[in-house]
């Protein structure tokens, strides 16, 4: 058997998702292990668009916004390479994933630019929002946080609020919403390989990302259709 020379794997998540900040350390394992026979392709989807509408509606009848948060805690406890602050939904309630979400597309932008100051620009940019919120508890909705994130990463604020500012970011926010819309994604975080036949959905085990992403790594020494 040899291995092809990319799998593409498209990650459906929302940054104020506590499961995909959880298993964020498996896409790390994965990229680690496999190189750069993986290339992953971030899409930022809005699960929590209204938290108003997300937790404070939908977990009305079950303690709202307090009740939630003693949720996050216990889903984070059983993560000990992450930590929550006990701020997190209690007192800092981000009104929309849609902004952060916004930040991020804008650095998308930037990483493509001819004069990017490096590779991976994206994906630490998003750890960072990530963390922000549910390490620092600092509201990642609110622009100045999202510049001060930025300015910490070493990032231009110029070209960032220019792509926020002339709907490039927005554009491409709403490819991402078409493309979920298309693969029929239900929630965050999701991972999806081989152009939309596979889709592994919610907290997921490493092992079975990582068998997802060997079998594509196989190709059978003469042409045939793979029975399994």
């Amino acid at each position: 058997m040899t291995a092809s020379t990319v799998v593409t794997i498209d990650h459906f998540s929302d940054v104020l998702c506590v499961w995909a900040y959880c298993a964020q350390i498996r896409v790390d394992e994965l990229r680690a292990n496999f190189g750069d026979s993986v290339a992953v392709r971030y899409r930022f989807i809005p699960v929590f668009g209204s938290t108003a509408r997300k937790i404070g509606d939908g977990w009305a009848n079950r303690g709202g916004f307090a009740e939630y948060a003693a949720h996050v805690r216990s889903v984070v406890a059983r993560f000990p390479h992450v930590s929550v602050h006990d701020d997190v939904w209690e007192r800092v309630r981000p009104a929309s994933a849609a902004a952060p979400h916004l930040f991020l597309e804008a650095v998308r932008i930037l990483e493509s630019s001819p004069t990017s100051p490096r590779g991976g620009v994206l994906e630490t940019a998003a750890k960072a929002v990530r963390a922000a919120f549910f390490r620092d508890a600092r509201d990642v909705a609110l622009r100045v946080v999202q510049m001060e994130i930025a300015e910490a990463l070493g990032l231009p604020r110029a070209p960032i609020e220019a792509a926020m500012d002339d709907g490039r970011a927005h554009a491409a926010a709403c490819e991402n919403l078409e493309a979920q819309t298309a693969q029929k994604i239900e929630g965050s975080p999701t991972l999806v390989f081989n152009e939309g036949r596979q889709k592994l959905y919610g907290n997921v085990g490493y092992r079975f990302i990582q068998a997802n992403v060997e079998e594509l790594l196989r190709v059978p020494d003469a042409p045939s259709a793979s029975w399994c």
